[in-house]
């Protein structure tokens, strides 16, 4: 091989530290940006947080010098100049590429999961100043497990069957039954004690009328013949129902409606009502109690209507306020390259490139959700199934920015409106054609299936075949598969299994 030198013209993008920071504070969610803030004032003492009614010190600064309604006193006045001094000092300093502004249209080209590791956020309650303050409180995160070993102490056990019924409750699977079979339960417990299967059994049926009653039963039957014992005995068509879970469970489950009536002898009527009766029980007792505590979001934005046109404000505690503290610019010094000055320097610079970032976010987010407001105005007024395709395409078009930064600012973002709190991408869909020509998004679909089977008679509900064709009448062209996917998708169970006796 011959060694050669040669000249290339190229374009590379490098990613600064300064573009990181940008990317990640516009992937965060609300919680998780206020937590970076506060890293941010801890590793930074340029930083400081600014007051409620305040902005940023550059936005006051701009505020000061357009309106000139107020003027400062002599003390702020030096402060102001002393600071603005170091920060033009800190400017000349820095080279040109650390002060560009935020590029509009970020990288495509970068693993984001070297980046930033998002995670998932879940919907909070819409502030309310006549809300109860106690209302939707967070659990104290108990295990079902703790909840019967609670009512255990109290049972004045024996060291014995305080030792059999840990071992029980150890088995006792979240729905509620028992996992583990009486030779596991005894095997776990010491050989010396030769536990007999006897007294398992009777420390497990103790446990089974524990709350939630008909918990560490073995099956269905078992649970629900439990909770029909504690009934009243003058509870209408008592009887009737423990013979049907107690001998002719399987044929309620199979739905088998014409085997149940000729082996019980009951008419349509009379098992309606012995089927009222056992739908107040629960078949998993268990999920009563639930270790999962409640986690919630703060919206990024309001959308409320405003002299008959929706406005998008954006929420100032989803925004935190930082600003630079001026006493500590004020000690920049010119011409100073100790490792003191070098220091305070570095961080005025990050502090100003911190608070860029912050407010390019927030600028991008009331963008992109005032653009999203403007496409779903219908569905703000209407409801779901006035909603319209919209693709992250037609969004970056009109803002003019790229796909890929508007998915970002999308992700674990809120939108709260006067139909409930959504993230942004709730909004977007994708569509299918309508006979006239025009498109239909897969949400208002959706909306339209879930509403029909909301209303059809229980006891003949309408087929995925069915459902497609009542579209179809009403002008969307939509086959049955695509009719099940979304069945399937919104956690609604085929006809089969709809089917009921009403």
């Amino acid at each position: 091989m011959k060694q050669s030198l040669q000249l290339r013209l190229g374009q590379t993008l490098t990613m600064t530290p300064q573009l990181q920071q940008a990317i990640r504070l516009l992937q965060l969610s609300t919680l998780e940006l206020r937590t970076e803030v506060q890293q941010a004032l801890d590793s930074n003492l340029m930083l400081e947080p600014a007051d409620e009614n305040e902005d940023d010190i550059e936005d006051t600064e701009a505020e000061e010098s357009t309106n000139g309604a107020t003027e400062p006193t002599s003390a702020e006045a030096q402060a102001e100049s002393v600071r603005d001094a170091a920060e033009r000092e800190v400017d000349e300093a820095t080279p040109a590429s650390a002060t560009d502004d935020i590029p509009r249209d970020l990288p495509v080209d970068s693993d984001w999961g070297d980046i930033y590791d998002g995670t998932t956020a879940y919907s909070a309650p819409a502030p309310d100043d006549n809300r109860d303050a106690w209302e939707n409180q967070a659990t104290d995160g108990r295990s079902l497990q703790v909840h019967l070993l609670e009512q255990a102490g109290l049972s004045r056990l024996s060291d014995r069957d305080m030792a059999i019924a840990e071992a029980i409750i150890d088995g006792v699977r979240d729905d509620g039954y028992l996992g583990s079979s009486v030779e596991d339960i005894r095997s776990s417990l010491p050989e010396d004690w030769d536990v007999e299967p006897d007294e398992v059994e009777a420390v497990r049926h103790l446990i089974q009328h524990f709350d939630p009653l008909g918990v560490a039963s073995l099956d269905p039957r078992e649970a629900l013949l439990l909770q029909l014992e504690v009934l009243p005995a003058d509870t209408p068509w008592l009887r009737e129902a423990r013979t049907l879970v107690d001998q002719h469970l399987d044929l309620l489950a199979a739905r088998q409606t014409a085997q149940i009536l000729r082996r019980m002898k009951l008419t349509q009527e009379q098992l309606c009502q012995v089927l009222e009766l056992i739908r107040t029980l629960d078949p998993r007792p268990g999920s009563q109690i639930s270790d999962s505590t409640a986690e919630y979001v703060i919206p990024d934005v309001f959308v409320r209507r405003h002299q008959g046109e929706w406005v998008v404000d954006l929420n100032p505690e989803a925004a935190p306020k930082v600003r630079v503290n001026s006493y500590y610019a004020s000690l920049v010094r010119r011409a100073d390259s100790s490792q003191d000055n070098t220091t305070l320097r570095q961080h005025l610079q990050e502090a100003r490139w911190f608070i860029k970032s912050l407010r390019s976010r927030n600028d991008t987010l009331l963008k992109v959700a005032s653009c999203i407001v403007r496409h779903q105005a219908a569905f703000l007024e209407e409801g779901e199934e006035a909603m319209k395709p919209l693709v992250l395409r037609e969004v970056a078009e009109e803002v003019e920015m790229h796909e890929s930064t508007i998915s970002r600012i999308t992700t674990q973002k809120y939108m709260h409106t006067p139909r409930g709190t959504f993230e942004f991408k709730y909004f977007f869909s994708s569509h299918v054609h309508t006979v006239d020509g025009e498109e239909c998004s897969a949400t208002s679909i959706r909306a339209r299936i879930r509403r029909l089977i909301a209303d059809e008679d229980p006891s003949g509900p309408l087929s995925d075949s069915r459902l497609a064709e009542i579209l179809q009448a009403e002008g969307i062209n939509v086959a049955r598969r695509t009719v099940a996917k979304y069945r399937e998708a919104m956690s609604i169970p085929s006809s089969n299994e709809r089917k009921r006796i009403a």
